[in-house]
């Protein structure tokens, strides 16, 4: 329980979809408390305005989580700029809101958006935390034998079903 309740000063947190929404939010909270971040998004996502705006203790790298040479340059660049990696927070995703099956269009939800919504959700983060997992495992352990911490958001949608939200279910 004692490391729930760790200081987040100092350490170096890679954030996916930190250019908005939670991940946004995540990396405001942790710079905010004394920790330097690395904002992980797709190279249009204004990730790099939201860095400048967090100021020195942050720095954007265009990544698109499903690509292993792209997560592969955003830890080194964090690695260059702080030093290490403590801990990611996965918050990338996307959603398709297409039902099942349209009766009034006789249509099927595609195979395709289907795919893409798992490849990013899915794969993408667990392309991440095999990553950087190897990064984390390089850090000297702190005083409770911990080297990092991996923490993975997930949609709502995984506990309220939409009907239009097929992939997140």
């Amino acid at each position: 329980m004692a490391a729930a309740c760790r200081s987040v000063k100092g350490l170096v947190a890679v954030i996916t979809g930190g250019a908005s929404g939670l991940g946004l939010a995540t990396a405001e909270r942790l710079v905010g408390q004394g920790a330097s971040a690395v904002l992980l998004d797709l190279p249009n996502s204004g990730g790099e305005a939201q860095a400048k705006k967090l100021g020195n203790s942050c720095v954007f790298a265009p990544t698109d989580v499903t690509s292993e040479k792209d997560v592969q340059t955003a830890l080194a660049l964090a690695k260059e700029k702080f030093g290490r990696v403590d801990v990611a927070v996965n918050c990338a995703g996307i959603a398709v809101a297409i039902k099942t099956y349209n009766l009034k269009k006789s249509q099927a939800h595609t195979l395709e958006d289907f795919q893409r919504v798992l490849n990013v959700n899915l794969m993408g983060t667990f392309n991440v935390i095999r990553l950087v997992a190897g990064e984390m495992g390089q850090n000297e352990p702190d005083q409770g034998g911990q080297r990092g911490v991996i923490i993975n958001t997930a949609s709502v949608a995984a506990f309220e079903g939409q009907v239009c939200l097929v992939p997140h279910c």
